[in-house]
């Protein structure tokens, strides 16, 4: 791409040279991560739901020499109400000399442009980036860019990102310097002005913030209620107080946007296609929204993780590749290689770390971990996350939670650890405490959930009964939760995206990131474990703890080989499920000691990258309780469970 620009000069040059940071901020799911891959070459996740971007990415922008571009949580406004905002609004209070690309979804701009007018009261250099034109222009939507820059005194450029259109002039424009902006200030009336004394708000600033005042404003004479929502009075009002003074400058700012957009754009009454409109009615009815939840989660994730992942893809890596060509050639090269036994103990043989840490990783939980990652891709290209959010919003206000909660719990089947870090976008901390107590005991990972459906794929009884077993885990431990944690469960709101066939590119690239990710980061953990247990195994550390454990085994009614699965849970819980798996397949596990292992291998401890995420996000003295509290939960669950099938003969 050409980095200069027409028009360009030396002042406008040297602009550029001050303007050495760029700020991509707005919504979730109006695609800034992707404009941020397209600037510097980085992929972040790019999702069709909100939530997705929650903590800030930076990096040098490939596109534009002598820049760095940084991708903000979403936010629909700077008067915060999630972490998200807050942290959005944190970050442009205190920055200096960079440039905010304010990126909205062109075909919602009426929703969109009233944050765009809080960012103009700023006075920060500024662009307005009109995404999602394709979409836009499909509906019949009609934006004149060039009269909206005029009403707003700022540039204004239209993309689409996926496709990579209007990057380049959104490049140019940049590299011009031709986003300083002219100076803006909203009106408010006396009765806000009235309303925010009463409160006790006064103009009080931090940082930067008597700087990016408009031109010819002062702290005096300015009313700047997103500055009065971030003073130390705001903190300390009731939320109801705050919130009614909020919505009464939410709704000033949507009257001006209206009158703004009334002059240079055109927006059907109803821009949704036919199809599109039948089916998410549908997924929105209860009573057809339920099955066709039931519907997805049958065939997605127990017939194509479950039975295909776990099952055929799982058999080809396992007998086809490993058994007949991998694991004989490495037990060969290392017995030559090395005439210890006891090292040659370290990598082959039972537990060695190429022939069961690297057997584990790549033919056990990759493809596991990939079917369910491709299917939850092709969930979020949808547009039908949020809708799932709204059908089970009621279910999930009983358990302390709301619809919003339904991203990070169902995230939680594909990495327990992504899910930790989503919560954030739950709004309060008693909802994120619920949420990661649920996340930590009764939710697998999609490595584990794909070895235990395919323990139990082929006992369909069992297979409902764990089920069953788990839901009532799951709904009675948010119960609990919601009974005896403070607070009150906040008002749902959702970015609702439209239904759309997934785009392919965007499915692949996303799958393809995540499994990256995920493998990098399990496949050094088996290799370890590996190691581990061999010290173990030398020193005899490991022997006497599965000696130690097993009387509890016995209580459940496991044999005693089970004892090393569940330790192998202590560095992951899908490397003891997969232990668990190979178990079944010597015929070492019975109908009934098979429910009775992967219930307790489910509600086992986290795995170690989600236990120390639990205690970055909520602390050491939450995070050891609750591991404690799972550990005694799991065990009571698998006695219980022995206890019952044993008299009633079920299994």
């Amino acid at each position: 791409m050409d980095t200069e620009g027409p028009g360009s000069n030396a002042a406008n040059s040297a602009a550029a040279d001050k303007m050495h940071r760029i700020i991509l901020c707005g919504p979730p799911n109006v695609g800034k991560s992707l404009i941020f891959n397209r600037l510097n070459g980085r992929y972040a996740a790019v999702s069709n739901y909100p939530g997705t971007t929650v903590e800030i990415s930076s990096g040098r922008c490939t596109l534009l020499p002598g820049y760095e571009a940084s991708d903000t949580p979403g936010a629909y406004s700077l008067l915060p109400i999630s972490d998200e905002e807050r942290v959005t609004r944190d970050i442009l209070l205190n920055l200096q000399d960079a440039l905010v690309l304010h990126v909205v979804d062109a075909k919602n701009l009426r929703r969109m442009l009233p944050m765009t007018l809080e960012l103009r009261e700023l006075g920060l250099p500024m662009m307005l980036v009109l995404n999602m034109m394709d979409e836009a222009r499909n509906y019949g939507v009609e934006i004149d860019k060039h009269e909206l820059s005029l009403l707003l005194g700022i540039p204004v450029v239209a993309t689409t990102a996926t496709k990579g259109t209007g990057i380049a002039e959104l490049c140019r424009t940049i590299q011009n310097g031709d986003f300083c902006p002219k100076p803006f200030v909203m009106t408010y009336d006396d009765k806000l002005r009235k309303m925010a004394q009463a409160l006790g708000l006064t103009q009080e600033f931090r940082g930067q913030a008597p700087s990016i005042l408009p031109e010819g404003a002062s702290p005096r004479n300015s009313f700047n209620p997103t500055l009065l929502a971030a003073s130390p009075a705001a903190v300390e009002l009731p939320p109801e107080q705050m919130g009614a003074f909020e919505l009464a400058v939410r709704k000033t700012r949507q009257a001006v946007a209206d009158d703004l957009l009334a002059s240079c754009a055109i927006f059907p009454p109803r821009i949704v296609g036919k199809v599109a409109a039948v089916l998410g009615h549908l997924t929105f009815n209860v009573w057809t929204g339920v099955p066709i939840a039931l519907l997805v989660l049958y065939f997605g994730v127990y017939k194509f993780v479950g039975q295909f992942g776990a099952g055929t893809l799982v058999d080809f890596l396992e007998k086809r590749v490993f058994d007949h060509f991998i694991t004989p050639h490495l037990t060969r090269w290392v017995e030559a290689l090395l005439p210890w036994p006891i090292l040659q103990d370290l990598f082959v043989h039972d537990f060695g770390m190429l022939t069961l840490g690297l057997r584990y990783a790549i033919a056990l939980i990759l493809p596991i971990v990939g079917t369910f990652f491709l299917f939850f891709s092709l969930l979020e290209d949808s547009g039908y996350l949020p809708r799932l959010a709204l059908l089970f919003d009621r279910v999930f206000k009983r358990i302390g939670l709301n619809g919003r909660a339904v991203i990070p719990i169902i995230l939680g089947f594909g990495c327990g650890t992504m899910a930790v870090m989503v919560t954030r976008i739950l709004e309060t901390k008693r909802e994120r405490i619920i949420a990661t107590l649920l996340l930590g005991m009764a939710i697998p990972c999609s490595a584990q959930l794909g070895v235990i459906l395919g323990m139990l794929s082929g006992r369909p009884a069992a297979l409902l009964a764990w089920v069953g077993v788990i839901t009532a885990i799951f709904l009675g431990l948010g119960w609990l939760g919601a009974r005896h944690l403070p607070g009150e469960a906040p008002a749902f709101y959702l970015e609702m995206p439209p239904l759309r066939l997934p785009k392919l590119s965007n499915v692949v690239t996303k799958t393809y990131s995540r499994m990256h990710w995920y493998f990098l980061e399990i496949l050094p953990l088996f290799i370890a474990a590996s190691a581990v247990i061999w010290i173990g195994n030398i020193t005899g550390v490991f022997q006497w703890t599965v000696r130690a454990i097993q009387p509890l085994i016995a209580l459940m009614g496991l044999p005693s080989e089970t004892a090393s699965a569940f330790l192998f849970g202590f560095f992951r819980r899908d490397y003891g499920a997969a232990g668990l798996f190979d178990l079944q397949r010597l015929g070492k596990l019975d109908a009934r000691q098979t429910f009775v292992s992967v219930l307790v291998i489910t509600l086992f401890l986290p795995c170690v990258a989600q236990f120390f995420v639990m205690k970055k996000e909520r602390g050491w003295k939450f995070t050891l309780a609750t591991s404690g509290t799972i550990m005694v939960a799991a065990a009571v669950a698998g006695i219980v469970a022995n206890f019952i099938l044993m008299k009633t003969g079920w299994m």
